[in-house]
Order: C-alpha cells, then sequence, then structure tokens
C-alpha cells in the first residue's frame, strides 16, 4: 500500500525479535516461545480490504498485552492518504472491538491543520 506502517512493522518486529530471551534449559528448540513472544510485545497491525483484497486503510495499534496510554495508534491509507473520509465508520467499529477510541487527531499523522 506504500505508506509508513510498513517500515513501523519492520521495526517492532526487529526489536521484538531482539528483546526475546529463550528459557535456559532449552537447547533443541531455543526459538520456540518467540512467535508468541511476538504476539505479546508486538503493536496490531490490521489492514482493512475492499471486496478484491485491495488495502484501502492500515492501523497501527497497541499491542494485546495492554493499553499503553503513550502507544499512539497510527491508521493511513495508500500512499500515506487520509482514510478518514471514506472508511471513517469501518475505523469506528475496529476501535469499538479493541476498546480504543480511534479518532483521526490522534491516528492519522499527516492531518492538515
Amino acid at each position: 500500500m506504500d505508506h509508513a506502517v510498513e517500515k513501523h512493522f519492520r521495526l517492532a518486529r526487529e526489536q521484538a525479535t531482539a528483546s526475546y530471551a529463550p528459557p535456559p534449559s532449552v537447547s533443541v528448540e531455543r526459538n520456540i516461545g518467540l512467535k508468541a513472544h511476538l504476539q505479546r510485545i508486538m503493536p496490531i497491525f490490521l489492514t482493512l480490504r475492499d471486496d478484491e483484497g485491495n488495502g484501502l486503510a492500515t492501523a497501527m495499534l497497541p499491542p494485546y498485552d495492554g493499553h499503553d496510554p503513550a502507544f499512539r495508534p497510527i491508521i493511513v491509507g495508500p500512499g500515506n492518504s487520509d482514510p478518514y473520509p471514506e472508511h471513517e465508520s469501518a475505523i469506528a467499529i475496529l476501535g469499538k472491538h479493541f476498546g480504543l477510541t480511534l479518532d483521526r487527531t490522534r491516528c492519522y499523522p499527516y492531518r492538515r491543520s
């Protein structure tokens, strides 16, 4: 979708992978818990798609393990466009599902004043 959230995903995955410490007693399958670790601490990345599978908006939400008040969700459309005019109701439903308020002023980083 050619947007900045891809950069955030790569960085979050690198940081989460680097923070993984396998259990000291495991010697054969050292990374057996890596997937669960990533799911616990990485932000959640979701893409709203149309019926043909084309991306309409991508969201970066806080990790499942808690709502960090300092975490700033990001929601952008293709090419960092503003998805709110067309998809505000879907974004609101997503926020309700995760117990978050995903308003444009907080989540769309490229808004013009």
